[in-house]
């Protein structure tokens, strides 16, 4: 557009210049909106993600099934209990080894201790049948 073609029309400069700083507003107000958006679905994708890994659909149909849910904890339950059992004879099985070993070392003070203990422990293993 010319000078001379703007004068007849009544626009002057300022309006172009006026307008066109507008519409690059509005072009930076869409590009931030667009930046926003997907900083929005950034955080909803992650949000997702993370609701997929703890399973809360899982758990939310296992709340629904309360039959279901009890079965689940008395079979952890009771496994528990087994692990436990086993856990602790063994490690007191170990325990009652080294006693044994230290008591047939014959040291002064402390061998006398174990030896009594592991004394005692025998005698009540062999008073207890089942």
């Amino acid at each position: 557009m010319t000078a001379r073609s703007r004068r007849r029309q009544g626009i002057s400069r300022q309006k172009i210049n006026k307008g066109e700083a507008a519409i690059a507003a509005d072009k930076s107000a869409a590009g931030n909106q667009a930046e926003k958006l997907n900083r929005v679905e950034k955080l909803i994708h992650a949000v997702s993600k993370q609701m997929e890994r703890t399973r809360i659909a899982d758990y939310a149909l296992l709340l629904n099934k309360p039959w279901r849910l009890l079965w689940l904890n008395l079979i952890s339950g009771v496994s528990r209990g087994v692990g436990i059992a086993l856990g602790f004879t063994f490690f007191a099985a170990t325990i009652i080894y080294v006693l044994q070993v230290l008591g047939a070392l014959n040291l002064p003070i402390i061998g006398d201790y174990i030896a009594d203990i592991v004394r005692i422990v025998q005698r009540q293993l062999e008073l207890t049948t089942y």
